[in-house]
C-alpha cells in the first residue's frame, strides 16, 4: 500500500498507465479473435460461459506471471546458439505459440472449406462438437505466449508492477465487455470467420519470425489488419444492399386441372 499510494498523485504513473493499458488492449486483440473463434465451435448455451472463464483464466495467469516478473525478465536472455544466433526461452515460447497458430487456423480453415472435412481430432469429434475444456486449455496456451511477451514489454516500459496489474485487469474488463459482441457479429456473419483465421494465420508467423530474431513492428501487422477488416465490411455492405434491391420473388400459381366435362 505504501508504493501504491505515492502513484496515485504521480503524473506520469497515470500517463504510464494509460500508454500501458493501451498496449494492452490492442496486445489483447490477437487473444480477443482467438477465444472468438475457439468459442463459436461451443454449443450455443455453453459460448457466453466459456469465454467468461477463459478470459478470468487468462487474467488469473496474467496475474500470476506478474508474480514471477523477474524470472520472466530473464527469459531474454540466451541459453543456446544455433545458426550462428542465440535463441532465449522467450524465443522459443514465441516459435512454439506460433506453429501452434498456423496450425489451428490452417485446421479451422479446412474445416470451414471443405464440404467434408472429417472428424476434429484434437476436440475429439467434429468442430461444432467442441469440448470446453479442450477450448478453455487453448485459450490459456496462447494467453500464455502472448502474456509473456507482453509482460517483458510493459516492463520495459514502467517499473511499478501495480501499474502493471492495473492495465491487465482494466484490458481484461475491455475482453470480457467486447467478446460477446464480437462473437454475435462473427456468428452472423460467416464469410468474417475466414477473414479472423487469415489474421491468425499472420500472426502465427510474426510470433515465429519474432522467435528467430527478425522484429516486424506492430504497426504493419495491425495496419494490414485494419485494411483487411475495412474491405470485408465493404463486402458485407454490398451484399446487404444487392438483399435489398434484389425483389421478392412472386409466388408461383398452382396449375389447375382440367375440369372434365
Amino acid at each position: 500500500m505504501n508504493d501504491i499510494l505515492p502513484l496515485l498523485s504521480d503524473p506520469s504513473a497515470w500517463a504510464a498507465l494509460a500508454m500501458l493499458t493501451i498496449m494492452e488492449v490492442v496486445l489483447g486483440i490477437d487473444n480477443l479473435i482467438f477465444i472468438t473463434i475457439l468459442t463459436n465451435k461451443l454449443p450455443e448455451n455453453q459460448r457466453a460461459n466459456a469465454r467468461r472463464i477463459g478470459i478470468g483464466a487468462a487474467l488469473l495467469l496474467r496475474l500470476g506471471l506478474v508474480a514471477l516478473v523477474f524470472v520472466i525478465v530473464q527469459l531474454s536472455e540466451p541459453v543456446f546458439m544455433a545458426f550462428g544466433q542465440g535463441f532465449s526461452w522467450r524465443d522459443l515460447i514465441l516459435v512454439g505459440g506460433g506453429l501452434f497458430l498456423v496450425w489451428k487456423a490452417t485446421k479451422e480453415i479446412h474445416h470451414n472449406v471443405d464440404p467434408d472435412p472429417g472428424p476434429d481430432v484434437f476436440n475429439g469429434g467434429t468442430a461444432a462438437m467442441a469440448n470446453v475444456g479442450a477450448v478453455i486449455g487453448q485459450i490459456l496456451l496462447l494467453d500464455l505466449v502472448f502474456s509473456v511477451d507482453s509482460i517483458i514489454t510493459a516492463v520495459g516500459m514502467t517499473p511499478h508492477i501495480p501499474i502493471i496489474i492495473a492495465a491487465m485487469i482494466i484490458t481484461v474488463a475491455v475482453m470480457l465487455i467486447a467478446a460477446t459482441p464480437l462473437a454475435n457479429f462473427v456468428h452472423a456473419n460467416p464469410s468474417v470467420v475466414i477473414l479472423m483465421l487469415g489474421f491468425l494465420m499472420m500472426i502465427g508467423m510474426v510470433l515465429i519470425a519474432e522467435g528467430f530474431g527478425a522484429h516486424v513492428p506492430k504497426g504493419y501487422l495491425y495496419a494490414a489488419m485494419a485494411f483487411s477488416a475495412v474491405v470485408e465490411a465493404l463486402n458485407l455492405m454490398a451484399r446487404r444492399a444487392r438483399r435489398k434491391r434484389s425483389p421478392v420473388p412472386a409466388p408461383t400459381a398452382e396449375p389447375r386441372m382440367p375440369v372434365q366435362r
